[in-house]
């Protein structure tokens, strides 16, 4: 069995050593957030023109943006890529060593192509280069070397350099590849202010989110409708109202007309506070007991709307009605909740 390098060996985890963990953690993080603001003092200055340039040739991109690269800035190329594309910038992540063995033609003359590395001088991307350009497709370099072959070569370059890594050895890519992580964030975010993306085209590219449910469930999508409505008419007796709120499970009944409009509301809250008040509940009609014009809401209407409504009345149902007033559904906030809109 091999043995491992002496120098391999973990120390001790001792008082020290985590003193020593702690400190690495916080120069760490001081490095790399040195790194993004000396970043975005360049942005302001000379780096700024250079930004706005590549904004606007993703703007006018009328394919899609490759972004690409190799080794840690091809996982950071990754997330930039799925960023843009979840915020309204078609976008998708192409490998450069996959490239050259003919992924290359995912890439059309129509696509800005997004080349990322920190020294500017990786082969699988210069080896690639010249046919994207050759192609018509318009280049952007991320790197930290201005002088680079990639840097030339490109029609827009962002300089992402930094200083130092947050790495002891200075050699493995930290600081190097949060910063090009957060200009793509900022180029990310500049786009989706230009194009005017919204929380509905957010959502509607995160169905399976939190907010694509709040924002693209309507209330007839998690209403109740037909029989499973409970509803009576204001001359019935106040025992068959509650026959039908027991009945129907919602802990209410809808007081209708005779054109099926909604006119009052009768819940099981009503009916505690009832109690203390009548002696015989045989004489009752519903429409002496109910609330009479219950709010509403319409079945077209965003289903987080109903839960405001119910929030701010400190309600548990509401009654769905048409532009006409005519009941067409029912909700208990335990609908919204099984939808998850809450």
């Amino acid at each position: 069995m091999s043995v491992p390098h002496a120098k391999t060996l973990p120390k001790a985890f001792d008082e020290k050593t985590a003193q020593r963990a702690v400190e690495l953690a916080c120069e760490t993080l001081q490095i790399e957030a040195d790194a993004i603001t000396s970043l975005k003092e360049r942005l302001s200055g000379e780096t700024g023109a250079a930004f706005a340039s590549a904004v606007e040739m993703l703007l006018q991109c009328s394919g899609r943006v490759v972004v690409s690269g190799m080794g840690k800035s091809g996982h950071i190329a990754r997330k930039i890529a799925a960023t843009l594309a979840s915020t309204g910038t078609p976008a998708l992540f192409v490998h450069p060593a996959e490239a050259a063995h003919g992924d290359l033609g995912m890439v059309t003359e129509n696509d800005a192509f997004v080349a990322i590395s920190n020294s500017g001088e990786t082969a699988e991307l210069l080896a690639i280069v010249p046919i994207i350009k050759r192609m018509g497709a318009r280049l952007i370099a991320m790197t930290g070397n201005e002088a680079s072959n990639l840097a030339q070569l490109a029609n827009v370059h962002l300089n992402v350099r930094v200083d130092k890594e947050a790495c002891p050895l200075n050699l493995a890519p930290t600081a190097s590849t949060t910063a090009t992580l957060a200009l793509g964030d900022a180029l990310a975010v500049a786009l989706l202010d230009a194009r005017g993306f919204q929380e509905e085209d957010f959502a509607r590219s995160h169905p399976g989110g939190a907010l694509g449910r709040r924002l693209l469930t309507h209330v007839r999508d998690v209403m109740r409708s037909g029989n499973a409505i409970p509803s009576v008419t204001a001359d019935v007796s106040l025992s068959d109202a509650l026959f039908e709120i027991t009945q129907k499970g919602m802990a209410m009944t809808a007081v209708v007309d005779q054109d099926y409009r909604a006119i009052g509301i009768f819940t099981d809250g009503d009916l505690r506070r009832l109690i203390g008040h009548v002696q015989d509940f045989t004489k009752l009609v519903i429409a002496d007991v109910m609330h009479a014009n219950p709010r509403t809401i319409g079945p077209d209407q965003l289903a987080v709307e109903a839960v405001e409504i119910m929030e701010q009345f400190r309600i548990n149902q509401l009654l769905v009605a048409d532009v006409n007033g005519k009941l067409v559904g029912a909700l208990h906030i335990h609908d919204l909740t099984r939808a998850k809109v809450i």
